[in-house]
């Protein structure tokens, strides 16, 4: 009777300490009521010692999982008084076991009896069972004679309970001992697939110009929706990142055109072409600009505002107007004269006085002056700027920056004025940068050398002296502009303010 048992598959519950064992049956001893399993699974995880021996005291539930001796079917029957207590004269055996305490030697394991001390408890329930799909499958490892293998996955992974002890594996390596990580964590890691898997041949297999040709074809069929080649087929475009890659037409950069050019021509950051026109052309722009409703109080507020705010930028913008930094407060220097210039620059000075600059407003004493500036004085009489009307009365020391506002488009006859000598001095003797708004372009040289300078609207063909050009938006419609004969698109884009260079 016991030989039928042999080589049979079965599952055996040893209850919720010892947890459930898988194996091979390869003896039945019915004198000591002991079974031994040949290539045990211990909890779903291959066991390190080749054979285990049960003690019939321990056995909860037993499960044949396949008979291989004269049976075809799976079925499930009982050992010889497999529930009984008595009669088991196995000798116990101490050392290391699977799940256990027995031999780790080939010689066959003995499963302590419940009268021994048990390990932790926890582990699996004894109403755990594995399934019968779960033993077929290791029966199909077995008879490709490939051996039991371990099983990576999650369900392998979380049935390892409190219960289950790793044995002690008495060996050594490279001649010296093991340490405490290899034995807690090295069981099960020589368990490694016996075949890698071929990355190279299985990409082999991959023909990439027939997947292709496939996606062409197909395309072809669905009236060219798409167009698609193989990659050496195909040229892929390059873009920058400041290009539109849907780009429908050409850009043009000269969307700006005159009746009569200038004797420059200017450009902006983005390439496109800004000319330069006339003073006469000036200031028939203004003048139309005026009759649609664009008056001078409106022109000089937004002169204002735009020279103010690249101003603030020169002082250092927000690196330098900040709430910490309110003991280093820059100072700006106007140098205004009595005319649309001088109005434009005190405007400029009402906004940077608003923004907490100490501003230095120069203008001298005059017996009758534009109601522009006087209206724009009353204005700047309102803040915290200081208004001078004598050299003398400027810093002794450097400031932060000068606005010239000196310099007249019509009335060139102050440039002999000892006020307008002495004010030009002392700008030239002050090692700040200079700043012009709006300078004029008469055949004469400047005399106060500029770093920047600032034009309105469209820029006037200005020398040298002058410095960098920068174009502010007063706000002109494009009507305007056509008036006059000038065929106009606005450069700024999203600001008021710009830089040109020389063409």
């Amino acid at each position: 009777m016991a030989a039928d048992w042999l080589g049979s598959l079965v599952s055996i519950n040893c209850g919720a300490t010892l947890g459930v064992y898988q194996g091979e049956v390869s003896s039945v001893d019915q004198t000591s009521q002991t079974i031994s399993l040949r290539q045990p699974f211990h909890n779903g995880i291959k066991c390190p010692v080749p054979e285990v021996t049960f003690s019939a005291m321990d056995i909860k539930e037993l499960k044949i999982l396949e008979i291989r001796n004269g049976s075809n079917g799976v079925s499930k029957r009982s050992l010889p008084d497999s529930s009984s207590s008595t009669g088991y004269n196995g000798r116990k055996d101490k050392g290391g076991g699977c799940g256990g305490n027995g031999h780790i030697n080939s010689a066959p394991v003995t499963v302590p009896s419940k009268a021994e001390p048990r390990l932790q408890e926890g582990g699996m329930s004894p109403s755990q069972h594995y399934s019968k799909s779960y033993g077929e499958r290791h029966v199909d490892i077995v008879s490709q004679n490939k051996g039991f293998r371990r099983r990576h996955n999650s369900w392998s992974s979380s049935s390892r309970g409190a219960n289950q002890a790793t044995p002690k594996k008495n060996g050594s390596k490279n001649g010296q001992m093991k340490n405490k990580d290899d034995e807690c964590f090295g069981d099960g890691m020589d368990d490694v697939l016996d075949e890698d898997f071929d990355f190279e041949g299985n990409l082999a297999l991959f023909d990439k110009a027939k997947v292709f040709s496939q996606i062409e074809s197909s395309d072809r069929r669905g009236n060219g929706a798409r167009s698609r080649g193989t990659p050496a087929e195909q040229t892929p475009s390059r873009y920058r990142h400041d290009e539109n890659i849907l780009e429908a037409k050409p850009v043009v950069y000269r969307q700006i055109t005159v009746p009569q050019p200038g004797a420059k021509e200017y450009s902006t950051d983005s390439g496109l072409v800004v000319p330069s026109i006339s003073y006469e052309l000036h200031k028939r722009l203004l003048s139309v600009a005026e009759s649609y409703g664009l008056s001078l109080e409106r022109r000089l507020e937004m002169t204002g505002v735009c020279a103010s705010q690249m101003a603030l930028t020169l002082l250092g913008g927000p690196n330098r107007l900040t709430p910490k930094n309110v003991h280093q407060r820059p100072t700006v220097a106007l140098l205004c004269g009595p005319h649309v210039q001088g109005a434009q620059g005190i405007s400029c000075g009402r906004h940077l006085a608003n923004h907490e600059v100490e501003v230095i407003l120069f203008l001298p004493n005059f017996v009758k002056m534009l109601e522009a500036i006087t209206s724009e004085l009353t204005l700047f009489g309102k803040t915290s700027g200081k208004q001078v009307s004598s050299v003398k009365d400027l810093p002794d020391t450097p400031v932060d920056l000068v606005i010239n506002c000196l310099d007249s488009h019509e009335n060139t006859f102050l440039r002999d004025q000892p006020w307008y000598r002495a004010a030009a001095d002392w700008a030239n003797q002050n090692r700040a940068p200079v700043l012009s708004i709006d300078p004029p372009v008469n055949g004469q040289e400047q005399a106060v050398e500029a770093k920047w300078s600032l034009s309105l609207g469209l820029p006037l063909p200005l020398p040298e002296r002058a410095g960098r050009v920068y174009l502010c938006d007063i706000g002109l419609p494009r009507q305007v502009f056509q008036e006059v004969g000038i065929k106009y698109h606005s450069p700024f884009g999203c600001k008021f303010v710009i830089p040109l260079h020389t063409a």
